[in-house]
């Protein structure tokens, strides 16, 4: 991957994770589990603040870069986008009241199919406000050429 490339498709950004992002992220993914929307419940299982639930860590990004996409700033139309791919790895729980620091960055571009299909894959980071790694995640894109 060029340097060009490189230093357009990484981004850092800061978030605070609020309570109010965790009830709403529990109500619609169906998470029942008081201990990641609510205070007392949450303490009474032993955690210092409500605990986000893995999967919030995808909304993360969106929460946090917003409309900025990286796709766009990289020259690829969103329309033939695809999302292919996603990972995630684990390292610190989140808790509602934690600052994250996350880094995103464009790793790697291939193309296959004799370039008819192209593939970008972007690594994001969650660090927080103790600087521990909480949260790191791989998407693969992929582009759609006519």
């Amino acid at each position: 991957m060029d340097q060009e490339m490189e230093a357009k498709g990484r981004s850092r950004r800061s978030i605070s994770v609020e309570l109010g992002q965790l009830k709403l992220f529990a109500k619609a993914i169906g998470e029942s589990d008081p201990i990641h929307f609510d205070q007392a419940a949450a303490k009474a299982a032993g955690l210092r603040a409500p605990l986000a639930p893995p999967t919030f860590s995808y909304a993360l990004g969106a929460l946090a870069f917003g409309s900025e996409s990286w796709s766009e700033e990289l020259g690829i139309d969103p329309a033939s986008l695809l999302h292919g791919e996603q990972t995630f790895e684990y390292f610190q729980p989140i808790h509602a009241g934690d600052v994250l620091l996350l880094q995103r960055q464009v790793v790697d571009r291939y193309e296959k199919k004799g370039g008819k299909l192209s593939f970008v894959v972007v690594d994001t980071s969650a660090t927080n406000q103790r600087n521990e790694l909480c949260v790191r995640s791989r998407m693969v894109g992929v582009i759609q050429k006519p």
